[in-house]
């Protein structure tokens, strides 16, 4: 293949590697590269070398630098999104054991059961046990 068969590979590959952004086709595209560089400078041999190389390069940079590069740019950090629960939050309605209300937490305002075991009153504070969709299970 010429060297811009590789070329065009390469782009193609690291296109889908926005796509996709899992860091993985980055590395053949790193390979197609590798190989274009190779035959432009008329070392790439014939195809059976070109696929070769281009397949232990992609390999090797894939299981020896991916690793490294996924921890240096965080791509393994399990990322929590901001949590409500142990909020402050303050009902706006009168919510008898079990029942349903509205409470105020953030500027905002949400619906709310009352988990706990004593009533809350309209103004008084209770905290976020747990969040159900749009639902915020309070208790005193």
């Amino acid at each position: 293949m010429a060297w811009w068969h590789w070329t065009l590979l390469a782009f193609l590959f690291l296109t889908l590697e926005f796509f996709a952004s899992t860091l993985h086709l980055a590395f053949f595209s790193a390979g197609a590269f590798f190989v274009a560089i190779l035959v432009g400078f008329g070392v790439g041999g014939p195809l059976w070398v070109q696929l070769l190389t281009f397949t232990a390069f992609s390999l090797a940079t894939l299981f020896f630098i991916r690793p490294w590069a996924v921890r240096k740019l965080g791509l393994s950090v399990t990322r929590i999104v901001d949590t409500l629960i142990g909020e402050k939050a303050l009902a706006i309605d009168d919510m008898p054991v079990a029942g349903f209300g509205k409470a105020e937490m953030r500027g905002s305002t949400w619906s709310a059961r009352n988990v706990g075991e004593t009533p809350l009153v309209r103004g008084q504070r209770c905290v976020v046990e747990r969040v159900e969709g749009l639902l915020l299970h309070v208790r005193a």
